[in-house]
């Protein structure tokens, strides 16, 4: 199997590279080695190496800055992803692209079904929403992942920032009112190469867009407590802080974050066999906290 991974060095494209090696022939390539913005360039590329699968772990994911960078998020966001798609028909391939759960308006009060009604509330909900339908457009033979709320060893992220903020600071604000399931990235990972197993190995699969996250569904600042109670059992901070719960409210940002995060993940279980991250075992194995 050949499997082009773009953004090789981000969370989940680093796992991607990993977990892939001696399993596939792969070529790994992150934005100095491709820009999936240049679709001259991701042509070039698409053709010569001819991948069986393309997985697009590609994307411009901050939130905030997407608000005043709104033609950078459409071109990495949409753009990119629809060359990606465009490429990987011409050669026959088919495409695996990661989005995400800013296309939901975060108001239901269940989890996300693939089958509700997406509605961004920002430019990168927007753009990532822009990304999928370009993508199902241009390349029948696509898998969109919608993803949560990512963690890993690798890259920043939220595990990362409260680990550094609570070396810094007696006492933390985190919200509590929003709700999602933190995704362990490496899972994520597991899960693409999964499904792209079964394109190779059986040429079909069900295409479309499936929701995959972690379990159980929590707070910001539940996943926080957990977090810091980890690192006491590991001795990686002297003393914990203190931890006040507050609202979204309290914490004003430039993007609107949704309420409520929850993906259900019944579909993808049922149509590959792939379960929900346990994202409390990865916290706790002792790697993320060397």
């Amino acid at each position: 199997m050949k499997v082009l991974v773009t953004g090789s060095k981000g969370q989940v494209g680093f796992f991607l590279t990993k977990q892939l090696a001696g399993k596939a022939d792969v070529l790994a390539v992150d934005r100095d080695e491709l820009d999936i913005t240049d679709q001259a360039g991701v042509n070039s590329v698409v053709t010569t190496f001819k991948p069986d699968v393309i997985i697009n772990a590609a994307a411009h994911t901050a939130v905030d800055k997407a608000e005043s960078e709104i033609e950078l998020s459409y071109k990495i966001n949409r753009d990119g992803p629809m060359y990606l798609a465009q490429a990987a028909n011409k050669v026959g391939a088919a495409i695996l692209h990661i989005s995400t759960d800013y296309v939901f308006s975060g108001d239901k009060e269940s989890a996300y079904l693939e089958t509700d009604a997406p509605d961004p509330q920002g430019v990168y909900g927007q753009s990532k929403l822009a990304g999928e339908l370009v993508v199902a457009e241009s390349c029948p033979r696509h898998i969109i992942l919608r993803t949560a709320w990512v963690f890993s060893e690798h890259g920043n992220n939220f595990v990362k920032t409260m680990l550094r903020l609570g070396a810094e600071r007696e006492e933390l604000g985190i919200v509590g009112d929003q709700f999602g399931g933190p995704t362990y990235a490496g899972d994520i990972a597991a899960a693409l190469i999964t499904i792209a197993d079964k394109i190779y190995t059986e040429k079909e699969c069900l295409w479309g867009t499936y929701h995959f996250s972690g379990v159980p569904h929590v707070s910001w600042f539940e996943f926080a407590e957990a977090i810091f109670e980890q690192a006491q059992k590991q001795g990686v901070l002297k003393a914990t802080p203190r931890l006040k719960s507050i609202t979204t409210q309290d914490y004003p940002t430039p993007a609107k974050r949704p309420a409520n995060s929850k993906l259900e993940c019944r579909q993808i279980k049922e149509s590959f066999c792939i379960i929900e991250s346990n994202w409390l075992l990865q916290l706790n194995a002792l790697a993320y906290y060397s």
